[in-house]
């Protein structure tokens, strides 16, 4: 491509996406429609103002792709990760092998040789991260039980390449030159000494660089972010982050994989790291303009020539694939439990085919597993299939969800907060209304933010004040006054929001006090590690307070059961602050755990034989009865 070919298509692209995406939105539409729809006119089956250099324009515009997956990776601390690790090898595992089992099935009744039919079955079982998690974060949407579980079914798939590449080179049933693309010359030459390597060689090398980046990431990255950063120089950041992500795809891309995979394990090693969000506002805007211009691409590289020679083959296979996953994929999020509404937008937003199919469509064909034609064809099919996948959504938006009670987003804008007190309270539902109460009765002033509307509304209708807005964003933290207040209280219902208010925190405002409330025993664990200066675990309190009760109801004298309760407090404190340390060890935990029920249980056992002891009595009945009779024969004394 000369230079004048690059302005000249810079500028057709800039103005496709500058005049599409303000129009698909005038009409309601999605602005992932708008880019398909804009590369499907300007492209060579349409008005052809963009020809044969739409192909290279594909590649550079996948470092959207590219660029998406690091900062969904710098969003997933590996805590998080390893939480999820049920869904993504449940939900993933399953849909990625039922999907291509049965779409391999098909093609062999249809008349394909195994190889063939399994290489299709493979290659078709993906569905695009691209479109998939760009409509679902422009709906608000990626946060829902059914958009969480798309993600851990999209996280399994993006890994999930790199077997399947390794198996491609076995299916191979004719010659690269007569499946009429012969690249035996292409590449590099250690790309081209990998190509004529075995299948295990490729593993292990993938294996390899994986850990590269693990510990490069670890011991080299954070340090040179950390040296960076203190220049003070915006735009050098800037320069090493885009180095990152293109340095780490330029390896991986080396061996032939997945880049995307190995900037996503960068992404995640890096979420513990203080410059997460700096990363993530420098990327964004290569990763919006990138994933645009990859979307024109696709509408662009639809072959209207073909499916007017093809139409109802092209139908078949278009309506057949949505059709199939959508069904493999409803049925899945039944066995999750997922909520109708929820296995509706799960099964409708994956069931297109993905980015990575024209990559393995590619192999395929340079391998000789399938013939041109066969690509071609399966190639238009996957982008139409993309293509449709924005209208699908508005379908399950505009007619399902309504239908299926789902209740819309809240688009409403945050408060303007107008005053500021020493103690912010983040979250005022069943567990933080209570300490607003409390505080607000001993007449200690407090900001109050919640992101729930209708909550909100309904407590300044009870006289308590309180602002609507998300903790987690900083500036609404400047306006609520965190730089001179003391403490901060977070009693949100959820864990990443949680931490993220954490990290901000302790990055710009680093004399408040922080407080946080834990969902869950592995949370708590979190907390602690992080260094939060109180954490409570969300039940304790009451569950001890009921256990108190029952001791009660049990014939236990109201001392001894309360005593009971303040030691089990007490233990579970301490045993909560040593298992935060090695509860990743599961062997040691499991340990530990064991060995301080034995000593919380002896303990009780000897506090209930000690009961007749001379503290005891003196709090017996008829001992108290005694004692107030002496006082009162005193007292009577003393007046006569």
């Amino acid at each position: 491509m000369t230079q004048e070919q690059f302005f000249s298509s810079a500028l057709i692209y800039l103005a496709a996406a500058v005049i599409s995406v303000p129009l698909a939105k005038k009409f309601g539409l999605s602005a992932v429609l708008g880019y398909l729809v804009a590369g499907m006119v300007i492209g060579p089956f349409g008005l052809r103002a963009i020809g044969q250099e739409g192909e290279s324009v594909m590649h550079f515009a996948e470092f959207g792709v590219v660029m998406m997956l690091f900062l969904i990776g710098l969003e997933l601390q590996p805590s998080m990760l390893w939480r999820m690790r049920g869904k993504i090898l449940g939900l993933g595992g399953v849909q990625v092998i039922v999907t291509t089992a049965v779409i391999t099935g098909i093609a062999m009744a249809c008349g394909l040789v195994w190889q063939m039919a399994l290489a299709i079955g493979m290659a078709l079982s993906l569905s695009s991260t691209a479109i998939v998690m760009q409509s679902l974060q422009e709906k608000g949407l990626s946060k829902t039980s059914g958009g969480r579980s798309a993600f851990s079914v999209l996280l399994f798939q993006d890994i999930a390449v790199i077997p399947i590449l390794a198996v491609y080179p076995m299916l191979a049933t004719i010659s690269p030159s007569s499946a009429g693309n012969d690249h035996g010359g292409e590449g590099s030459a250690f790309q081209q000494w990998i190509a004529h390597q075995p299948s295990w060689v490729l593993t292990l090398l993938v294996l390899a660089a994986v850990v590269l980046i693990i510990l490069a990431s670890r011991l080299l990255l954070r340090p040179v972010l950390r040296t960076v950063a203190a220049t003070g120089v915006r735009e050098v950041f800037v320069a090493l982050a885009l180095l990152i992500v293109i340095g780490i795809a330029s390896i991986m891309m080396q061996l032939g994989v997945s880049a995307a995979l190995g900037t996503f394990i960068a992404g995640v090693v890096l979420a513990d790291s203080e410059y997460r969000h700096e990363l993530e506002s420098d990327i964004e805007p290569f990763k919006g303009l990138l994933l645009g211009v990859f979307f024109i691409a696709v509408g662009a590289a639809i072959d209207f020539s073909l499916i007017k020679s093809m139409p109802l083959t092209v139908a078949a296979i278009v309506l057949g694939l949505i059709f199939i996953k959508a069904a493999i994929i409803f049925t899945i999020g039944g066995v999750a439990k997922l909520g109708s509404d929820q296995r509706v937008l799960f099964s409708l937003s994956l069931a297109q085919g993905s980015e990575f199919a024209f990559v393995l469509f590619g192999f395929a064909l340079s391998e000789g597993i399938l013939p041109a034609e066969t690509t071609q064809l399966l190639i238009a099919s996957v982008a139409i299939s993309m293509a449709l996948t924005p209208l699908i959504m508005m379908v399950e938006e505009k007619v399902l969800r309504p239908k299926l009670g789902t209740r819309e987003v809240d688009d409403k804008q945050a408060d303007e907060i107008d005053e500021q007190s020493p103690f912010i309270l983040a979250g005022v539902g069943r567990f933080g209304n209570f300490v607003a109460r409390m505080l607000r009765a001993q007449g200690y002033p407090l900001t109050v933010i919640d992101s729930d509307s209708e909550h909100v509304e309904f407590l300044r209708k009870l006289g308590i004040e309180t602002f609507y807005g998300d903790a987690s964003r900083l500036d609404l933290l400047e306006s609520a006054g965190a730089a001179e207040a003391k403490t901060i209280m977070i009693a949100i219902d959820d864990e990443e929001k949680i931490l993220h208010i954490i990290e901000l925190c302790r990055k710009h405002f680093p004399q408040l006090k922080i407080m946080a409330r834990a969902l869950s025993r592995t949370h708590e664990y979190e907390l602690i590690q992080l260094g939060v200066d109180f954490v409570i675990h969300q039940h304790s309190g009451s569950a001890t307070a009921m256990a108190e009760a029952a001791l009660k109801c049990l014939g236990q004298r109201a001392n001894q059961a309360h005593r009971a309760a303040c030691y089990f407090t007490k233990h579970d404190k301490i045993v909560t602050q040593q298992a935060a340390e090695i509860h990743r060890d599961q062997g040691q935990y499991i340990s530990l755990i064991r060995e301080k029920i034995s000593e919380l249980e002896g303990f009780n056992l000897q506090d209930a034989n000690s009961h007749k002891s001379a503290i005891e009595k003196a709090w017996a009945s008829e001992r108290l009865r005694k004692a107030a009779e002496k006082k009162q024969n005193i007292q009577a004394g003393e007046s006569s």
